[in-house]
């Protein structure tokens, strides 16, 4: 909603900072005090110390970091291309099609992730695709979850594509694969970069289903984060978190560069 007048514009902002600060805002900024203190005076962490910064990167905390960026990009990657191949292939289809294929890939999002951990677990705990206690299924169970955003995403992006580009190629004699890879594609690419941002941040923070899979030897930092305030060590886990914001939105703001510089081509 536009606002014109001058004291309408200050209500909107006294209301949004009303709304923004205590809900948002304030709790992101107690953690980061937390990640900094030793001990709570009254309502509020107190004791600056940065020990739990020593401690979060290094050892197991830096090893659980790598996982948790390994297993982002990975799963990234594969619901991309998986998302993005099906959004082609609905775009071609009539108008049942593309309805049948987003309600597929957004199944996954329309029950509580614990439940896709635990249909991830029964499938794949059996031959022949044995992945449970292995790396893999994890990247598996977190592709499934970030695929319907990429798909939905790209689809989007592609319902709003002018045809003209592609007839105008079509007609100057090139073939359909040259159209898809040097024409449509890069006319997709922010929406691309878009829809990889969106799913590395949430396989980023993704808890509810790894804690049903993940293995001894592949531990992601949000699961590092639950045991850590489960055991009673608020303060390291406060650290643990502000790490993950950060490693979070460097890779946000790295792709959202890449986005910027892919919209002026």
């Amino acid at each position: 909603m536009l606002v014109h007048s001058r004291t309408g514009k200050w209500t909107a902002w006294a209301l949004f900072a009303l709304l923004f600060v205590p809900l948002f805002a304030l709790p992101l900024l107690v953690i980061v005090a937390a990640s900094f203190s030793t001990h709570w005076s009254g309502a509020f962490p107190s004791g600056p110390t940065t020990a739990h910064y020593a401690a979060a990167v290094r050892g197991e905390s830096l090893q659980a970091l790598t996982t948790s960026l390994v297993t982002a990009v990975t799963a990234s990657l594969i619901a991309l291309t998986i998302g993005t191949w099906a959004a082609l292939a609905s775009a071609a289809m009539g108008k049942r099609g593309p309805r049948i294929l987003d309600a597929l890939f957004m199944l996954p999002v329309a029950v509580p992730s614990v439940v896709v951990g635990l249909a991830v677990l029964v499938a794949f705990s059996q031959p022949p695709l044995l992945l449970n206690g292995t790396r893999w299924i994890v990247i598996l169970a977190h592709t499934v979850l970030v695929t319907a955003f990429a798909h939905q995403s790209v689809s989007a992006a592609i319902r709003r594509l002018d045809p003209m580009y592609e007839q105008a190629a079509a007609s100057l004699g090139a073939r359909p694969s040259y159209v898809l890879l040097r024409v449509k594609l890069p006319l997709l690419l922010p929406s691309l970069n878009a829809a990889a941002g969106l799913c590395f941040a949430l396989s980023m923070g993704e808890l509810s289903a790894t804690m049903m899979l993940y293995p001894p030897d592949w531990l992601p930092l949000p699961v590092l984060i639950f045991t850590s305030t489960d055991r009673g060590s608020l303060f390291t886990g406060s650290a643990l978190a502000v790490v993950l914001m950060t490693a979070t939105l460097l890779a946000l703001l790295a792709v959202s560069r890449i986005r910027t510089r892919a919209s002026f081509r």
